[in-house]
């Protein structure tokens, strides 16, 4: 099976874009030029620790794409979430607000490139941060992946962010095929600033109240500690339209949905330090320990059965009821290491601990077996990822006889352990019918599982002339549960004038089938297409290994392969405008995916194969290397800063991708399916992929300073994308969407600041779902969990904040 979808060329999009960034900039260099060189002031170039080795790697120097995020903008927006503020900010990250959608209210995946929210590596400090626990096994993007969660990450802690967009499994492994997000941390014992931030919705909801930190203290004589702490409440917001149905009984015309963000308390604590030993070895570590409680809502039960109104579901809730998914996330890892200075090498070694358990209850509830005696409340289980890992780097700069600069040469060895466990939840939650809204992990479920990889690494990187820089990766790497894999990566750049270069890269990849991906096994109630309508179905989630999912003609899952390549231009034609472009192309081959949800009521063969083995479900699913993808695209950067009279700045920014992801293969369905008429992959699986998430994005940003006064625009252009259905009829397309943000700041007296901004200045939502095939659940659930900037509307805040 082969399935393509064609976009407009991205060189169009590119030389349209390139016409806005060539004609602005002319009227602002005339009005700088009335002012004298003199007034001209070079913008800082930061330097890179992010896909280098080398010492002194500015950003313009960079053979890959590398964004640099500082502090100041990420605290730029109305937002406390760190994904969310990233989604903003980057025109390549997507992140959609799921509702509905079990754990993935509580942990929502984001995006790079449009890929799989697991085929993006993060990194606190360069070290790898552990996954989350979570498996997005519902209907959202991201399905079947189990990424980092970022917004486990406090803004307080963070001094800036690395997003390097280009594949770098040579240098750092596992995941990292669509890009690399290096979170730095705060550091040094001088200065602290503290942050008080209050927020709500248009529609009076989703109130936001936020206080974070941070503050530098000496640690002895020669080292210091950093710490930043974040608490937040963040009330659930509703967005549901009244329920029409006269199964609702009383309720009937009033809303009985909760569809929105679900209420969220987090709470947050990062610890960074350093200490030197001696004159050549420093100590550090760094820390965070962070729970978050979430409370999100399954979907309405009317009071009856039916539209009759004979018969009531449950005498404990007459009027109907909203189960409510109780969850508790914990997010705590550590990581500490000698670095220092011998015969001329720099080293660093390191071991690296992190864990996070996601546990949960759902209340409201009932089981319909336990009758009138049922519980209200039941403990349906939890999730524990852990990830430990030892490290040692080296590296030091060698003279090279026709090289016009030293080759950095690096070399690493690394071990890492991770394991994956289910807890199961109360026998009550899952007897007979089970708990409603999630019936929890049974003890069938329950077990740990773990697997170890070891890998070695080298890294040349260098200045062959003045003009030309250069650099190799290979890495090697022996899992304990599906092989060995190799990995290379080459780069360079050539600077043809002062003012212009190319750049570009080749490499190979991969990404490790998560632990969460091959042991993961649930059976819960969803939302399922059943005769052209939506219906509430009982279905299992196996892991390959099982039975259930070896009589479905489940394999072992294999590593992803990855190829990327990319070419890139820099233009920097004077010291304060500089401009970037990168096109890229990633081939992925034998795709981890979610397979359909193969509904067994028309395959009573099936069905009873499964009765056999004591599994009784409506539907089954596991995960599968069923598909061979491209990704092209293309990001443009353009950043201005223009000097104005009397100290006036303004720092304008224009950022665009384009993205365009093509299906090339798909795993033929095996027999054992085929017979049944079922289908191992189907559309909705395979257009997932390809149509789900915008094919573009463009931010148009402003910044004026003037004196104690700063102003800040955002302009986003987040581009169409389609919610795809098995059944081509239900496909529904949603138009681009311009949404404007409006800030303004002020220092008052020593260290203070007031601010106050409207996100989504002009209240836009996007277009409501379809009724066709009960899509929006008659009406109660009306917006799409697919929307880029969410459907929650204008959000008002103010923030006041000290720094010292």
């Amino acid at each position: 099976m082969s399935c393509k979808h064609t976009h407009a060329n991205p060189a169009r999009a590119v030389l349209i874009l390139g016409l806005i960034a060539a004609l602005a900039p002319p009227v602002a260099l005339a009005q700088q030029a009335q002012q004298g060189e003199a007034a001209a002031t070079d913008q800082p170039q930061t330097v890179l620790v992010t896909g280098t080795r080398s010492l002194n790697r500015r950003t313009l120097d960079s053979e890959s794409p590398v964004d640099v995020i500082g502090s100041k903008e990420l605290l730029s927006t109305g937002s406390g979430e760190l994904a969310t503020v990233l989604s903003r900010l980057l025109p390549s990250m997507n992140f959609p607000r799921p509702s509905g959608a079990d754990a993935s209210d509580a942990v929502r995946p984001a995006q790079l490139r449009g890929l799989s929210p697991d085929q993006t590596l993060v990194l606190v400090n360069g070290k790898r941060r552990h996954a989350s626990s979570v498996v997005n096994v519902n209907g959202t993007l991201g399905r079947g992946s189990a990424p980092v969660d970022l917004n486990a990450i406090p803004l307080a802690a963070i001094d800036h962010i690395e997003v390097l967009r280009d594949g770098a499994a040579a240098q750092y492994g596992s995941d990292a095929i669509a890009g690399v997000v290096n979170i730095i941390l705060k550091k040094g014992a001088k200065g602290g600033e503290a942050e008080v931030v209050y927020g709500e919705y248009d529609k009076g909801d989703g109130e936001q109240a936020t206080v974070r930190g941070s503050a530098g203290f000496d640690l002895g004589n020669d080292g210091w500690v950093r710490v930043a702490v974040e608490a937040a409440d963040r009330n659930a917001t509703n967005r549901s339209f009244a329920d029409p149905r006269p199964a609702a009984g009383p309720r009937q015309g009033t809303v009985t949905q909760r569809y929105g963000d679900p209420d969220s308390r987090p709470r947050a604590l990062f610890v960074n330090s350093q200490v030197r030993v001696n004159d050549a070895i420093d100590w550090y570590a760094f820390a965070n320990y962070g729970e978050r409680k979430t409370s999100s809502a399954a979907t309405f039960r009317t009071a009856y059965t039916d539209n009759n109104r004979t018969t009531l579901r449950s005498p404990l809730y007459p009027e109907g009821f909203q189960p409510l998914l109780d969850s508790k996330s914990v997010d705590a890892a550590i990581v500490t290491g000698l670095r220092g200075d011998l015969a001329g090498w720099r080293w660093d070694a390191s071991l690296n601990h992190g864990r996070n358990r996601f546990s949960l209850d759902v209340a409201n509830t009932v089981n319909y077996s336990l009758g009138s005696t049922s519980p209200t409340r039941f403990y349906a289980g939890e999730l524990t990822s852990t990830q430990s890992l030892a490290n040692l780097d080296v590296a030091r700069e060698i003279p090279v006889a026709f090289m016009s600069g030293p080759l950095t040469v690096a070399l690493g060895a690394e071990a890492r352990f991770e394991s994956y466990e289910i807890g199961a939840g109360e026998a009550n939650a899952y007897f007979g019918s089970g708990a409603q809204g999630y019936s929890g992990f049974r003890s069938e479920n329950a077990g740990k599982n773990s697997r170890n990889n070891k890998s070695l690494y080298l890294n040349l990187e260098g200045e062959i002339t003045k003009d030309l820089s250069g650099a190799l990766a290979l890495r090697h790497e022996r899992y304990s549960d599906f092989g060995t894999t190799n990995s290379a990566k080459a780069s360079a750049r050539y600077a043809f004038a002062p003012t212009f270069a190319l750049r570009g890269t080749a490499s190979n990849g991969f990404r490790a089938p998560s632990l969460a991906q091959s042991f993961y096994t649930i059976t819960t109630t969803n939302s399922l297409l059943v005769n052209g309508a939506s219906a509430l179905v009982e279905t299992g989630t196996f892991p390959v290994g099982s039975a259930a999912a070896r009589a479905l003609g489940a394999r072992p899952l294999e590593a992803e392969k990855a190829r990327n390549l990319s070419i890139g231009a820099q233009w920097q034609p004077t010291r304060n405008w500089t401009t970037t472009v990168d096109l890229y192309r990633i081939d992925i081959d034998d795709r981890i995916v979610f397979s359909s949800n193969l509904q067994l009521a028309n395959a009573p063969t099936l069905a009873s194969t499964l009765a056999a083995r004591g599994v009784y479900v409506g539907a089954a699913r596991y995960f599968t290397n069923a598909v061979d993808t491209r990704t092209q695209g293309v990001d443009v950067v353009s950043t201005y800063r223009l000097n104005l009279r009397q100290g006036t700045r303004a720092d304008l920014t224009l950022a665009y991708n384009h993205n365009d992801n093509e299906v090339q293969h798909v795993a033929d369905t095996p027999a054992v399916l085929a017979a049944q008429n079922l289908v191992l992959v189907d559309r909705q699986s395979v257009n997932r992929l390809t149509v789900g998430s915008p094919k573009d994005k463009l931010s148009l940003s402003g910044d004026l300073t003037q004196g104690a006064w700063n102003g800040r625009a955002v302009v986003t252009r987040y581009g169409k994308f389609t919610v795809p259905q098995n059944d081509a009829a239900l496909d529904q397309t949603y138009d681009p969407q311009w949404v404007l943000d409006l800030a303004a700041s002020v220092r008052v007296g020593d260290g203070w600041r007031l601010s106050a901004g409207i996100d989504n200045v002009t209240n836009r939502y996007p277009a409501q779902v379809t009724s066709l095939a009960n899509l929006n659940v008659n009406g109660t659930q009306p917006y799409s969990v697919w929307a880029p900037n969410g459907f929650n509307g204008r959000y008002f805040y103010l923030k006041a904040g000290y720094s010292w």
